[in-house]
């Protein structure tokens, strides 16, 4: 999926514990655990607002997007 997580980077940036974040933002330790390593295939909006107001940072700076047409059937009509 070109759609990543990069919220290990951004804790890392801003010296937090996911522990502490988890807690913060009402998540489990597990739940943010599955989404920093990747293993979700979605986010909660929700969620997202909650992390980028823990971490003072926006969606573009927990997520990354690398390019690749090959995931996307586009048709040309």
């Amino acid at each position: 999926m070109p759609v990543r997580v990069t919220l290990d980077v951004m804790l890392a940036r801003r010296k937090m514990r996911a522990r502490d974040v988890a807690e913060q933002i009402g998540l489990s330790e597990t739940q943010l655990s599955l989404l920093r390593t990747g293993k979700v295939r979605g986010m909660r909006f929700d969620t997202l607002s909650k992390l980028c107001l823990v971490l003072d940072c926006a969606p573009g700076d927990i997520l990354d997007y690398d390019r690749d047409d090959t995931d996307l059937n586009l048709n040309d009509d």
